[in-house]
């Protein structure tokens, strides 16, 4: 085992030298979306009235539980954060560190830098270990980062540990994601696909599970319910993390196991051969449809079974309403009628159907500045394709993508919803969701905008899908 490991150490110094600048923004960012919510919520809900309306608004709406899980206890800073920022937390700390296993593993073979390192002394375990070894040092980091600057902000002591904690133990375990799907995909790309598509599906899952009703033990489906069952700021329950952190250190077993079965360089689920002729791809437009395919009809089939959960999600919600009490006497009361509840509800979806859209379009463009600072541009722009016809190329298929996905769920969501019940209708969603593409196509522009004119600064891209996220979704509970 010890000639296995040989270099493990010095490959650790480097791997952390290198990617300690992608690291920080991931902790920065779990780490402000949960200090500010403790540092904003006497701010904006400074009086119990106010607090408990909250509750009621938040507890009224399933839309909100989809992206955030169960509100419990929303009348305290600390709980109002255990619920805003614990579910998304969970999810971004599992995207750090796919990204950081993935990165650290499947890449540098891309690359051709691990080749070079393999023929040093270096063990045929070692790498794969460094990479689970940065995204586990990562993910303690986290957790004490967030810990205290949540604590610094206002935040109890023993709700911000157990909510950071949470963030580690979901970080943990989906860098042993990380690892499997690093030997299982034929390329980085590929491997960052199939462990995202796993975060994803989690989240969805608990998401539903969250917003529809559904019985207490659907809750164990997905390790974002296991996080959920620690109950932040309100019991705080230690043994779930336990329970996670377990299953983490068995998927990076199974990772390391198969990675020794697995040749350098390719994937044990081995890719797709390609056309014998060139085809469509003889031209930049066919090029860059080929180089966004794959990647394309993934997200089509997200936006399919994001139409589908909320389709049925639509026609949970008299049932919801039904049986919430808290709704019961909103309703009641006169403030609202159920009808302003279900245009409200649908509203929310809409817009998260939006942000998934904007999402995929900005990944498009992200890709164009791919191809070039990875050189395979080069020979296109040596030739007679100009920079313009190139970035043509890739900015048709971000808007056409993004208006077909649209168009896509909000038909499937639409129909569903329209064939399983009459809560909502088939026009109101698919007109909805086409008066959305313009607001998903400003996000894409923006991210063009700031790749064609300042490709060192396209992180602003992403910036404008996150703040967009922040003012639609969250943007109503502050007022703003």
């Amino acid at each position: 085992m010890r000639s296995r490991l040989t270099g493990a150490r010095h490959l650790l110094h480097v791997a952390l030298k290198q990617d300690r600048k992608n690291i920080a923004p991931w902790i920065a960012l779990i780490s402000v979306l949960s200090a500010s919510s403790v540092l904003v919520y006497d701010w904006v809900f400074p009086t119990q009235q106010s607090q408990q309306i909250l509750q009621l608004n938040i507890t009224a709406n399933p839309a909100m539980s989809l992206i955030f899980g169960k509100p419990v206890d929303l009348t305290t800073a600390d709980g109002f954060n255990a619920w805003r920022a614990g579910a998304l937390g969970a999810f971004f700390a599992g995207l750090m560190a796919i990204f950081i296993v993935v990165r650290n593993s499947r890449a540098e073979e891309d690359s051709g830098r691990a080749e070079l390192v393999a023929a040093a002394a270096v063990g045929r375990e070692a790498r794969p270990l460094v990479a689970v070894a940065v995204a586990f040092m990562a993910s303690v980091l986290l957790g004490v980062v967030s810990a205290l600057v949540t604590i610094a902000f206002g935040g109890g002591v023993a709700d911000s540990v157990m909510l950071s904690a949470t963030f580690t133990a979901s970080a943990m375990f989906f860098a042993g994601v990380g690892i499997i799907a690093a030997q299982l995909g034929s390329d980085a790309r590929s491997a960052s696909t199939l462990a995202v598509s796993t975060l994803g599906a989690f989240f969805v899952v608990r998401g539903y599970v969250d917003s529809s009703g559904a019985p207490d033990w659907a809750t164990w489906l997905t390790p974002f319910g296991w996080l959920q069952e620690t109950r932040p700021a309100v019991d705080n329950i230690w043994w779930p993390l336990l329970l996670v952190v377990g299953v983490a250190v068995v998927l990076v077993a199974v990772g390391l196991a198969l990675h020794s079965r697995r040749d350098f360089g390719m994937g044990l689920v081995p890719p797709r051969p390609g056309p014998a002729r060139a085809g469509a791809v003889g031209n930049v437009w066919g090029l860059a449809l080929r180089l966004h395919r794959p990647t394309m009809v993934s997200w089509m089939v997200g936006f399919v079974v994001l139409g589908v959960l909320l389709g049925f999600l639509a026609n949970t919600l008299t049932d919801v309403i039904a049986q919430n009490p808290t709704i019961g006497m909103i309703l009641a009361s006169g403030a609202v009628s159920e009808d302003d509840l279900v245009g409200e509800f649908l509203l929310t979806m809409i817009r998260i159907l939006g942000i998934y859209a904007a999402v995929h379009g900005v990944q498009i463009v992200m890709r164009l500045h791919a191809e070039e600072a990875e050189g395979r541009a080069d020979p296109l722009l040596g030739g007679a394709i100009t920079r313009a016809t190139h970035l043509a190329s890739h900015a048709v298929i971000a808007f056409v993508s993004t208006a077909f996905g649209m168009v896509l769920a909000g038909t499937v969501m639409g129909w569903v919803a329209d064939a399983t019940g009459d809560t909502i209708g088939f026009g109101d969603v698919l007109g909805q969701a086409v008066a959305t593409i313009p607001a998903v196509w400003v996000l894409v522009g923006l991210a063009l905008a700031v790749v064609g004119a300042k490709p060192s600064k396209r992180l602003i891209g992403w910036m404008g899908v996150v703040a967009t996220f922040a003012l639609t979704i969250l943007g109503p509970l502050f007022n703003l």
